[in-house]
């Protein structure tokens, strides 16, 4: 698996392209042998576009487990193990920002565009967003904090792991896009605060159910989520949780839930630091260790893949950065400032963009920066940004910060053995 991630980016996976062509050559070869080409969904919208074959991208290529990382173009390894002929099935890839051809005669009849319009090669909504929130530079970090979180940064150095995935930024063929997943985000954060007001009634003796709780503070619920991650301090103790409502992607362990107790957090040696393991914690300790756990995870999981930590900057998005608590922690953890963007959709927006970009590189005859696009202009439009949460200004910033680095160290000691308890050892 390691020596997949390191030629390709990322481990095998069930939904990558090759598995999925190589389960269809062995069970329905008649119609993997009638297949004329094989087209990712980006690339199938980009050859409908111009009435013909338009090639994969190599970003969206990445995440096949077919193509070399380094070389950008598809192994010849991988497409032999895989299946018979896939070479030419498959087509050459190409770069993010290049052409894919002009729009096909059909809609410049039905839709009076001009003959010579041209379609930029398609990619992925991951890779989109990248470019809509401006990423663009390494040290450049972005965190989704939706149903489910995800993280992507930009890095001149990636270091493919099991960890994550490895892609060619989208928008800079010199550097690289680091893309973690986690399947449990903010339905978990929304479920430890019916947990927490579940505890903290019970303590205070109060003969209510759960549902009762939930009717009567649904409105409120987040501003009680702030008291309880307010009334601890950062690091909380020492305590540190794993919550995972559902089989989490990253670490891969089953549902679960996995408390334990730092008992210093010194400068010392990780070895000498030991963990105690817990039932529950208090409400508010709860609350916090949820939070800065998954933080942590990310973290931990970004430095592995070559993303630079601390970063220059992060910018949040999806319907928990509109939570100040939230990203004050976030900015805590990962020791650097925090931005919010002024609109949601990063992903039409990022492709939007890439489509000026291959436009403004096809005139000028040469890859030119995708800031060209937007220079001096981004602060009046939609891609402005907010600076939610200043870090290092304060003092003892800097040494909150190390504190962190040693209990992210704590977490991921402890999340492997997690693994190779229940889950599936790396």
């Amino acid at each position: 698996a390691l020596a997949l991630a390191r030629m390709t980016g990322c481990r095998a996976h069930e939904r990558c392209t090759g598995p999925q062509i190589r389960k269809m050559f062995q069970m329905r070869r008649g119609i993997y042998d009638g297949t004329e080409r094989i087209s990712l969904v980006s690339s199938f919208m980009a050859s409908l576009l111009i009435g013909g074959y338009a090639c994969i991208d190599q970003t969206d290529g990445a995440g096949m487990n077919l193509m070399d990382i380094e070389t950008r173009q598809l192994r010849q390894d991988a497409l032999e193990a895989t299946a018979p002929d896939l070479d030419v099935k498959i087509g050459k890839l190409a770069p993010a920002h290049a052409i894919a051809g002009t729009l096909a005669p059909y809609f410049v009849q039905r839709f009076q565009f001009t003959s010579n319009c041209l379609v930029v090669q398609w990619s992925g909504d991951n890779p989109n967003s990248l470019a809509g929130l401006t990423l663009s530079n390494p040290g450049d970090l972005a965190i989704s904090l939706g149903t489910s979180d995800t993280v992507f940064g930009v890095t001149d150095v990636p270091e493919p792991s099991l960890d994550g995935n490895i892609l060619p930024n989208p928008v800079d063929p010199s550097t690289y896009m680091v893309m973690l997943c986690y399947k449990n985000g903010s339905l978990t954060r929304e479920g430890t605060i019916f947990s927490a007001f579940y505890c903290a009634v019970a303590l205070a003796n109060l003969c209510t159910s759960l549902s009762d709780i939930r009717d009567r503070y649904a409105e409120k619920s987040w501003d009680v989520f702030n008291n309880l991650l307010e009334q601890t301090d950062p690091l909380n103790g020492g305590k540190l949780g794993f919550y995972y409502k559902e089989h989490e992607i990253l670490p891969p362990l089953p549902v679960g839930f996995h408390r334990y107790i730092v008992d210093t957090l010194t400068s010392g040696p990780l070895a000498e630091t030991k963990e105690r393991q817990k039932d529950e914690f208090d409400p508010p300790s709860e609350v916090r260790a949820l939070i800065e756990g998954q933080f942590m995870s990310m973290r931990g999981h970004a430095e592995r893949c070559g993303l630079p930590v601390p970063p220059k900057r992060i910018i949040a998005t999806g319907g928990a950065s509109s939570n100040q608590a939230i990203l004050k922690t976030l900015a805590s953890v990962f020791g650097c400032p925090v931005y919010t963007v002024q609109r949601p959709d990063s992903a039409s927006l990022g492709a939007a963009l890439r489509a000026a970009h291959g436009w403004l590189c096809k005139k000028q005859g040469e890859f030119v920066p995708i800031s060209r696009v937007y220079s001096g202009g981004s602060d009046r439009t939609s891609l402005s940004m907010k600076l939610a949460v200043p870090f290092g200004g304060c003092e003892g910033d800097d040494e909150l910060l190390n504190k962190y680095t040693l209990l992210v160290e704590k977490r991921l000691e402890i999340e492997q053995k997690l693994v190779e308890r229940f889950g599936r050892v790396k």
